[in-house]
């Protein structure tokens, strides 16, 4: 089980953004852009979505999580499924997760939430060092 902190939802920005291609605004070309490497991290690493694309509605939204910490060395800026977030979770004492959506149809992409998550320190296997005192 994860324990989150710091989350951020970036859901009214998304509607902004959504508002804007629909009021014709802003170009669906200029949403519709997701990196060839987010992709292909949806189609390995990515959760579907009970959500439909907004922009192309043909397929359901797949959820790519990206971590990232000091603390995960190599594995820092990698995309990671579910279950793997929750072992990363109980082993790392704090990284922060990106939690994008992609259309693998259309290429549309949003950050969606990003949170720490990590033992926080509390669960902290290592023997520290006793002082003088102790």
């Amino acid at each position: 089980m994860q324990t989150q902190r710091q989350v951020v939802d970036y859901a009214l920005q998304r509607r902004a953004l959504l508002a804007q291609v629909h009021a014709g605004r802003v170009g669906v070309m200029e949403v519709c852009d997701a990196d060839p490497y987010l992709l292909r991290a949806a189609k390995f690493h990515g959760e579907p979505s009970g959500v439909t694309c907004p922009v192309c509605r043909k397929e359901p939204l797949t959820l790519v999580s990206w971590v990232f910490g000091d603390a995960l060395k190599h594995a820092s800026g990698t995309a990671r499924a579910p279950e793997e977030l929750d072992r990363m979770a109980a082993m790392f004492e704090e990284f922060n997760v990106y939690v994008v959506e992609v259309c693998r149809t259309c290429n549309w992409n949003h950050l969606v939430l990003s949170y720490v998550t990590g033992t926080g320190g509390l669960n902290d296997n290592r023997s520290r060092r006793k002082t003088a005192a102790e």
